[in-house]
């Protein structure tokens, strides 16, 4: 492979790794009750598949995936299905969602295997089964791996499997790596031929020696396809964007997307899970997780997903003086709302903090424009003017200079020498112009609204009138005569209806017989201004 690349910025924290390497993956004891959330991934909300005090097998579908962006949630352990109802979830809010709660029953009983036969069937059904399968990114995002390799072109040129795992704390992908390699280069290979791709390149931090030996091992003897590449170790480095750019030379561009320039970047816990469903049939029920900080015994476990966070804790060994929980690493990570969170798919960290780790951060100084976190920004912007529109909330102007382009590492911060939490004020910047943008997309689609009434309105209404008018035409009498007629008609009548004068002797026989022609007819009109009286009512 040619030679590497680097991307701009990046710091390097201690990594405090070392303490949760010295042992092997461990299963926990399962706890008294599982919280298993329906909403572990981007996406629509699983929906329940089960009823309250149902009995569950380790493996079956307990939430179905609905909606274009979602997967299926499984059982991680046998059991009753005691509860479904909010609880308080891993997540910045604090706020609860709906969660299945499961007693275990200690069999460990679970529902037959469902592998799939994925190069006999179409692609189509193989990322069906994923999704069914419950398959997401483990990396972090949590976004459906099904949709994900579905909504690549058809041939890429590069697929990347990150194994950089840069933040500090973090080791569960290393574990991974060290003691599950065959599976993962196995996983990688099936989403190389999936894509497909024209190379394969997996890449790790070079301070993690025993996973790049294993990672290559594994590599070499599934027929070299698969090349593993040292990258430095610098943080954000295992940024999607960043590896990217380190092992291809290709920089993402502000609104596209990595795949309109022919990469795609997977975790390798996906890889691994990946495998695991289509080629031993088990859903994703599992995670590895990284317990450290302030415990006795800081380790990976492999933790049922709904484990309270706690749980694992207590197993760990918790020591006293701990001042909160992080889930995730201390850069980008966020503080748990309490220890009885349950375990989800995006947990790959859980760090019991205490003053001697943590201590409390110093008073926050005025910036002095020393341009530090601009020479630290992997993205490339200046976020100590980010700093002061998001402070003034001049959000317009936070937009022109890109703030949508950070990734929130948290470099910036790192490095600030007047201890300005950078990153809190881009994420309300962020939050802020969200809820604007709902607002007025609410306000808009109320403003439509109202003139499709309006114009519905006054079509019916007018309608309304065009239907009167005609009904109104229809049944109107004659249009009245002129008043010269009307007098006309009216001494007429009176002359009709008088006594007849006696004819005088004096009168001539033609003048008799004019007179008579006369009262003929009007005679014949005094009868048809009768019948059209009769005829109109």
């Amino acid at each position: 492979m040619a030679g590497l690349f680097k991307f701009f910025g990046g710091v390097h924290p201690p990594e405090h790794k070392a303490q949760s390497t010295r042992l092997p993956i461990a299963r926990p004891s399962l706890p008294p009750r599982l919280f298993v959330p329906l909403h572990q991934h981007i996406g629509n909300h699983a929906k329940p598949a089960v009823r309250v005090d149902e009995v569950v097998l380790r493996g079956q579908m307990i939430g179905e995936a609905q909606g274009r962006i979602s997967v299926a949630v499984h059982a991680p352990c046998s059991g009753t299905v005691r509860g479904i109802a909010p609880a308080l979830v891993p997540h910045p809010s604090g706020l609860s969602d709906l969660c299945i709660e499961i007693e275990p029953d200690h069999r460990d009983a679970a529902i037959e295997a469902r592998p799939l036969d994925w190069r006999g069937v179409p692609r189509a059904t193989v990322f069906d089964h994923l999704r069914q399968m419950g398959v997401a990114g483990l990396g972090g995002a949590v976004f459906p791996t099904y949709a994900k390799l579905a909504g690549a072109p058809r041939v890429l040129d590069t697929l990347v499997i990150n194994g950089a795992e840069c933040e500090p704390f973090i080791t569960c992908d290393d574990l991974l790596m060290r003691e599950r390699a065959a599976e993962i280069i196995a996983g990688t290979l099936i989403m190389g031929e999936l894509l497909p791709a024209r190379r394969v390149v997996v890449g790790i931090e070079d301070n993690k020696p025993q996973a790049l030996a294993a990672m290559d091992a594994a590599a070499r003897q599934a027929g070299g396809a698969v090349v593993v590449v040292a990258v430095p170790t610098i943080y954000p480095g295992g940024g999607a964007k960043q590896l990217i750019r380190v092992l291809t030379g290709i920089e993402v561009p502000t609104g596209q997307r990595s795949t309109e320039l022919g990469v795609q970047c997977f975790n390798v816990a996906t890889a691994s899970s990946v495998w695991r469903a289509l080629v031993r049939g088990e859903a994703l029920t599992h995670r590895i997780v990284t317990v450290t900080g302030n415990v006795r015994e800081p380790r990976n476990y492999e933790a049922p997903l709904g484990t309270p966070i706690a749980h694992l804790l207590a197993q760990a060994g918790e020591l006293p003086g701990t001042t909160g929980f992080i889930m995730g690493g201390p850069m980008m990570g966020f503080e748990l709302p309490a220890a009885e969170v349950p375990v989800v798919k995006a947990s790959n960290c859980v760090i019991a903090k205490s003053a001697a780790l943590f201590p409390p951060p110093a008073p926050e100084l005025p910036c002095i424009r020393c341009t530090r976190c601009v020479t630290a920004c992997p993205a490339e912007l200046t976020p100590h003017e980010l700093y002061w529109f998001a402070k003034s909330r001049n959000f317009g102007k936070a937009q022109e200079y890109a703030l949508f382009d950070c990734i929130e590492c948290g470099a910036c911060a790192y490095v600030c020498p007047s201890n300005i939490p950078l990153v809190s004020y881009f994420r309300f910047a962020k939050s802020e112009i969200w809820a604007r943008e709902r607002e007025k997309n609410a306000a808009d689609d109320a403003r439509e609204r109202h003139e499709a009434r309006a114009a519905r309105l006054e079509r019916d209404k007018q309608e309304r009138a065009e239907k009167l008018a005609a009904k109104t035409a229809a049944a109107a009498p004659p249009p009245p005569s002129s008043p010269a007629s009307s007098a006309r008609d009216t001494a007429l009548v009176r002359t009709l209806s008088a006594p007849a004068a006696p004819v005088t002797p004096t009168r001539s026989p033609d003048e008799g017989a004019s007179r008579a022609d006369e009262l003929e007819t009007d005679r014949a009109r005094l009868r048809e201004l009768a019948e059209q009286k009769h005829e109109h009512g």
